[in-house]
Parts: structure tokens; sequence; C-alpha cells
């Protein structure tokens, strides 16, 4: 069984940087679509991060590539990646759609979906407080939304609506994610989190390639550049403190700091409006929807904390 370093101050510092890494993404997403299609940035990320990880494997353990093409291996491999890219694309088109706080308060389905999927997959147990924390989590996010639900209500009955199919597009993504945290559980029993993302990178970049708009890149800003710089590096960094908090910090307590995530977000959104308030579109809130927020992070902290034994 993996033992943690019983650092619990590095741990909590390196999962405190994730969570800001992930707050962060979405609001440097916002300032690169526009000038460039989803597609293309998701491309450019994948080509990047793939690049780093593997040059940093290189220098370490090497590529293993031999093992990951294994009759195995192979399968979990192929629908991992295929739901990862899926996240990745969806969750950048559903931000075109949306707002950042918006698409980040709803991702947060994605580790919630993983948990009741573990349930069936692994029958796991799950205790009162878990429920607790779901039920949290479902009213947190109606009353997240209570601003736009006619607006949604009116967009699901008359099928149009840029901002029903951008939330659609997150649940998506949200799904599909939940999909290959599972898959990636079975994976981590043979490769490391690194080699896994390494791989699936690969054939996110290759797979993209065809379909990217490489003269959009002619066409950004020295802004717009700094933002696709920062989401492009921000997987790895995000990922990397990831990994080695875990080393130092039990899983269950950096899961529960992840949770804050859109904390960040909305926070950041509200000082970038200050500063610049033509940059990106805040999302509506009243007090009602900041209370959502809140029940929305404790809601899945709870579900992260309170596993059952």
């Amino acid at each position: 069984m993996h033992q943690v370093s019983g650092r619990w101050q590095l741990g909590f510092a390196l999962a405190l940087c994730t969570a800001i890494m992930w707050g962060l993404l979405p609001i440097a997403l916002k300032g690169v679509l526009g000038p460039m299609d989803p597609t293309t940035v998701t491309w450019f990320r994948f080509t990047v991060s793939a690049l780093l990880i593997g040059l940093y494997l290189l220098r370490t353990t090497g590529l293993p590539v031999g093992r990951m093409l294994a009759p195995g291996a192979r399968g979990p491999f192929l629908l991992a990646s295929i739901c990862l890219l899926s996240n990745f694309l969806w969750y950048v088109i559903g931000l075109d759609y949306t707002t950042a706080s918006a698409s980040q308060v709803l991702i947060q389905l994605a580790p919630m979906l993983m948990l009741l999927l573990s349930l069936l997959v692994f029958k796991e147990s799950f205790s009162p407080g878990q429920a607790v924390g779901v039920l949290l989590f479902g009213l947190g996010l109606v009353l997240f939304f209570n601003l736009r639900l006619d607006e949604i209500w009116q967009s699901l009955i008359g099928g149009q609506g840029r901002y029903a199919f951008g939330l659609f597009m997150i649940v998506i993504a949200a799904v599909v994610w939940a999909v290959y945290g599972v898959i990636q559980k079975q994976l981590q029993r043979q490769f490391s989190s690194m080699e896994i993302l390494w791989l699936i990178f690969t054939v996110g970049a290759i797979s993209f390639a065809p379909f990217a708009d490489y003269t959009a890149f002619a066409r950004l800003s020295p802004l717009a550049w700094a933002c696709l710089l920062f989401a492009a590096l921000n997987t790895i960094v995000a990922y990397g403190t990831f990994a080695i908090a875990l080393q130092h910090w039990e899983a269950s307590r950096v899961s529960a700091s992840i949770t804050l995530v859109p904390v960040f977000t909305m926070l950041s959104v509200h000082v970038v409006d200050l500063l610049a308030p033509s940059f990106l579109e805040p999302e509506p809130m009243n007090w009602l929807s900041w209370l959502g927020a809140l029940l929305v992070v404790l809601g899945s902290m709870l579900a992260a904390l309170l596993r059952g034994r």
C-alpha cells in the first residue's frame, strides 16, 4: 500500500498550487478562444504537454511504449485516450459558450460521477456522510444557476440557446472524465500518472493535428499568446504538483483541497473584471449563487473526505 511521507504542509501547499492552476485555466482559455478555435487550442495543449512529459520520462524512467502496447493494456489505453481527449475538447467548446465560473462549477460533476461509478465498478463502500455530500452538491448546482434556470429551461424546450448548449457540453465532458478516472485507477496498477498522460496526450496531438487551424497562430495578440502558453503549461504543472502532493499527504485530503478550484476561478474572475472589464464575461450572481457555489465545494469535500470504511 502506498505510504505518504507525512509532510502534510508540503502536500497541502502542492495541492493548493494544483487548485489555483486549475482555477485559473478557464480564464486563460477564455483569453485565447475567439481568435483560435477550440480544436486548435486543444491540439496545441496536447502537443506541448506530450513533448514536455516525454522529455521528463526520457530523463527519468524512459518511455514505456512496449508495456503500453502490450495486449492487456491496449484496450484500456484506447478507451482512456478517447475519454480524456473528448473531455479536453468538449470542455473547451462548452467554455466557449458559457462563462468561466459556470464551467468550473459544473465540471465538478466529474469527480462526483467518478465516485458513483467507482461504487459500481470497484464495489467501494458509500458512507452516510458521502450521501449528504452528494445531496449538498446537487442543491448547490441548482442554487448556483438560479438566475439562469428560466433561460436554461426555455433553451431545453426550444432546442436553442448558446448558454444551455455550453452547459450540455460541459456535462458530457464531466461524464467522459469520470469514465477516464475509473479506467485510470486500473491502469495505475502498472503505470504512473505521467506515463498514462504522456501516451494519451501523444495520441491527442497526432489525432487533432489534421483538424487544427495553423493560420490562427498568426492572428494571436501578445496577450492571447500568453494565455495559450499558460493553458498549455498549466496541465503539466497542475498534474505534476497533484502527483507529488499525493506522495506527502493522504489522497482524500488532497482531493478535498482540489474542490476549492471553483472558488479560485470565481475570485479570479471578479479580480479580472475589476482590472479589465472587457476581458471576459462574468457569470451573473446573487447571494443564492454564491451560497450554491459554497455548497458545491462543501458537498465535494464531504464526498472526498468521508469515505466508507
